[in-house]
């Protein structure tokens, strides 16, 4: 049998190295890392004979054309945000210019990473993703429409991660914080706030570790699970945890900085804008249709016990716990 030769980019980032962690540990693939800056390699041993460094940006993938014919599997993980033109350029064109290097032939799976903001509740395309997304969110609807028609499209299996937590909070851990787990000391802050309002919403949420399961799982196993998908295209997975409320969310959160909870108010649409006018908070058009939307889950979610594992943290106190995250004096005897 042919040895998997499995291509990971965004290699040095959250999600990345622990994906690539995770086969380091777990399988006897050989990595190959496509990444901008070695030196944010951290949680794996980059001497390893079965690690092979690509360094360069996803836009320069036509340098690697000798390496990347011989791939088996891809994770295709590194993404852009921010700026709308290299967003574009990154999500939708260089993506499309990778796959046209990779060998159909010895080709076996591609893992694509999305955003479940850009699906419905049933896995569906969401056409608001499209017209009020931001640049991220639209030009990842954008690419999705066109894989579905790709010539590897059966090839594919698209991840949509919820809310992604992963490393420490202050980022002194082995792998790199993720955006949300850095934002935990600043929500925080606003919990004196968040405290007397009922915001009803619901939402998912999952671990780096778990994706990194999830996806080593679907290289490595003989029986490929089968995922959502609809008469024609590629296979979507939407990655989470059974949905909480924002207000478990914020009740979990005060219990952890020990702060007491209050008589709580309903957030009415009335209140939200009084509150986007009062507050320093800038909104958009994807935020404005958030709010409207209210609730943001899909089922089916699949989490590591989806396919037989454990989770390496399945509740949002388990988030926390591993974030690193200061409790408050008042919560250090309370059992988790």
């Amino acid at each position: 049998m042919t040895k998997k030769k499995v291509l990971i980019t965004g290699a040095s980032g959250c999600v990345g190295q622990y994906t690539s962690n995770w086969l380091i540990e777990n399988s006897d693939v050989d990595l190959y890392l496509l990444l901008r800056d070695p030196l944010k390699l951290k949680s794996i041993n980059k001497s390893d004979p079965r690690v092979n460094l690509l360094v360069g940006d996803l836009r320069e993938a036509a340098k690697f054309t000798k390496d990347l014919f011989n791939i088996t599997h891809v994770i295709h993980t590194a993404t852009a945000w921010g700026d709308p033109q290299r967003a574009n350029q990154v999500n939708i064109i260089a993506v499309k210019e990778l796959f046209s290097l990779l060998n159909p032939l010895v080709l076996e799976r591609i893992i694509y990473f999305s955003t479940a903001s850009v699906l419905n509740k049933n896995l569906d395309p969401l056409p608001e993703a499209k017209y009020f997304g931001t640049e991220y969110i639209q030009t990842k609807a954008i690419c999705l429409e066109e894989l579905e028609k790709h010539p590897l499209s059966e090839k594919i299996v698209a991840v949509f991660p919820t809310l992604v937590f992963g490393g420490k909070y202050n980022g002194n851990g082995l792998f790199p914080t993720s955006y949300l787990t850095e934002g935990l000391g600043e929500a925080t802050k606003w919990l004196w706030l968040a405290r007397w309002f009922k915001a009803y919403s619901r939402f998912h949420f999952i671990h780096a570790a778990d994706i990194a399961f999830i996806c080593g799982k679907i290289i490595t196993s003989t029986n490929i699970p089968k995922f959502h998908k609809e008469q024609s295209g590629i296979e979507k997975l939407v990655l989470g945890q059974p949905a909480i409320s924002i207000d478990q969310a914020i009740e979990i959160l005060l219990k952890w900085r020990g702060m007491r909870k209050t008589p709580s108010f309903p957030l009415w649409g009335w209140l939200i804008q009084a509150l986007i006018k009062f507050l320093p908070i800038k909104i958009n058009k994807w935020d404005l249709f958030s709010i409207k939307q209210r609730h943001f889950v899909h089922d089916p979610v699949t989490s590591p016990e989806t396919i037989g594992g454990t989770s390496h943290a399945k509740t949002l106190n388990e988030i926390l716990l591993d974030s690193e995250l200061p409790r408050g004096k008042k919560s250090l005897n309370q059992v988790i």
